[in-house]
């Protein structure tokens, strides 16, 4: 039984070495130790606040970029309405260019008409005053024939145009 119930002596000496041990651990190894997980925790601690900052500013971040998408969507909007507010207003112009020219070409028509109307009706009346003239020259010739009958036409012509 021995081996299983220590000695007095190896008792003494082990708490003796165990208390040694624990000073030197106390005194050297605990201050680095726990330095050491005092940084640690201060890392940890940092990381996480950097973590919750990042996050934060991604929030923002996020934030920024929905208002950049809806300012960049309105933006959008108003140049896609004046840009059919200015194709509208082309449009417009065309049609209202198209129809002055269209009123332009129907009047510059009906004075071209006119015009020709006016022309063809002279040269009708210069055909009919030649061809009462050739008419009235033929008659005249057939009646004419004769020398007195010529004389007395001369007369009476003279006559009234003394009286005019």
């Amino acid at each position: 039984m021995d081996l299983v119930t220590p000695g007095i002596g190896m008792i003494f000496w082990s708490t003796l070495f165990f208390l040694i041990l624990l000073f030197i651990l106390g005194k050297f190894a605990w201050p680095a130790i726990l330095t050491a997980v005092k940084a640690r925790n201060e890392s940890i601690r940092s990381a996480l606040d950097a973590a919750n900052k990042a996050k934060e500013e991604m929030a923002k971040l996020e934030s920024d970029n929905k208002k950049i998408l809806a300012e960049a969507k309105a933006e959008r909007e108003a140049m896609l309405k004046e840009a059919r507010q200015v194709k509208d207003k082309l449009i417009a112009d065309a049609r209202e260019q198209a129809s002055v020219e269209a009123k332009k070409l129907v009047k510059s028509a009906r004075e071209s008409i006119r015009s020709e109307k006016a022309a063809a009706l002279n040269e009708m009346k210069e055909q009919m005053a030649m061809l009462s003239l050739e008419i009235a020259e033929k008659i005249l010739r057939s009646k004419l024939k004769n020398e007195k009958a010529q004389q007395e036409l001369v007369n009476k012509l003279i006559n009234e145009a003394d009286l005019n």
